[in-house]
């Protein structure tokens, strides 16, 4: 039975230059309202995560969903991200009556969607999701560090961060970056070029 209710839709992870990007759709649930409710990146990482444990016990629905990096390679991070909303409002159960989509444009869903241009500081559902898909892709990027902890993944969680480029430029990239990024894209060719000059 489809919710009477909109779900809010939002992304984290666009602007790095390693990891998936990854999206959170939410039903929240007028009778346990949760109070604090604010765009992810207005919030303190502890505040986050309370708020976090909060939607999951309280939300009628939600569900995280993400796009590779491969798939952030092939389509473009445009689509990925587009897709990995998707992903996730398609998992909601029960699916919802309509969406709002923070940004200026919404992936194809089976029910009416609306983009709201910072909708993460407008609507509350938004902001849940805002919430839910930071602290997912927060906890994916400290598993990477763990694989790789000379990235230091744990601190810059793949943003292009001094430290990050500069750790990128003296290892080179590893299979969690993003090739079709130019800060990637620089780092190989001057490998290669480097390569072509020692032989």
């Amino acid at each position: 039975m489809r919710s009477a209710l909109a779900c809010g839709i939002d992304e984290a992870g666009r602007g790095p230059i390693a990891g998936p990007v990854v999206a959170a759709a939410v039903v929240l649930d007028p009778a346990r309202p949760i109070e604090g409710l604010a765009d992810s990146k207005r919030l303190a990482p502890a505040r986050r995560e309370r708020l976090a444990e909060a939607i999951r016990a309280r939300a009628l629905a939600w569900a995280v969903a993400q796009a590779t990096v491969e798939e952030i390679d092939r389509l473009n991070i445009l689509q990925a991200t587009l897709l990995a909303m998707q992903r996730a409002a398609e998992a909601l159960d029960p699916p919802p009556a309509s969406a709002w989509v923070d940004g200026d444009r919404s992936p194809a869903l089976p029910f009416p969607a609306t983009a709201v241009v910072g909708g993460d500081r407008k609507l509350a559902e938004v902001a849940a999701a805002s919430i839910l898909a930071k602290t997912y892709r927060d906890a994916q990027m400290r598993l990477l560090h763990e694989r790789y902890p000379e990235y230091r993944f744990d601190r810059h969680k793949g943003y292009p961060t001094t430290e990050h480029l500069a750790l990128l430029a003296r290892f080179g990239p590893t299979p969690a970056h993003r090739l079709s990024f130019a800060p990637v894209r620089r780092v190989l060719a001057a490998r290669e070029a480097a390569q072509e000059v020692g032989r």
